[in-house]
């Protein structure tokens, strides 16, 4: 049960790599910017284009993991899996989400994101960025 508890953290942690995030150190300091990378190991962090809660922009942070005292997020994680499952209703038994690469490919084929279709064309893909585009505005 741990090692699958584990496991959903950093899926979660990879869900916010270049997102806007707020992290807060031991010392209280809070720093905003993108999340450009992790380590696993250390929880050490890596902001890009950040700026600190003094006014000061930074092009890129480093901040060790023992110091990271909590990471917030401002924007709501895009929800693969509700897209999937939206998807599998049109596309029966030829969708399969990758939340660890945050991709869905449908008739292995199409692959669609939180940006929409990136590869494939035709009708069926036309098809796919419909409902992706339906699905974002049902989701704002």
């Amino acid at each position: 049960m741990a090692v699958v508890a584990g496991r959903r953290f950093f899926e979660e942690l990879a869900a916010l790599v270049q997102k806007s995030v707020r992290v807060e150190d031991t010392r209280g300091n809070v720093f905003e910017g993108i999340l450009v990378g992790y380590d696993s190991n250390t929880m050490n962090l890596c902001l890009g284009d950040a700026h600190s809660s003094g006014g000061g922009k930074i092009h890129r942070m480093f901040l060790y993991g023992h110091s990271v005292q909590r990471i917030d997020i401002a924007e709501r994680p895009f929800d693969l899996e509700g897209l999937a499952q939206r998807l599998e209703r049109v596309f029966p038994k030829m969708v399969r989400p990758y939340p660890e690469a945050g991709v869905i490919v449908v008739m292995d084929k199409i692959r669609v994101t939180e940006r929409g279709v990136v590869e494939g064309t035709g009708p069926a893909a036309e098809r796919v960025q419909s409902i992706y585009e339906l699905f974002m505005k049902e989701a704002a």
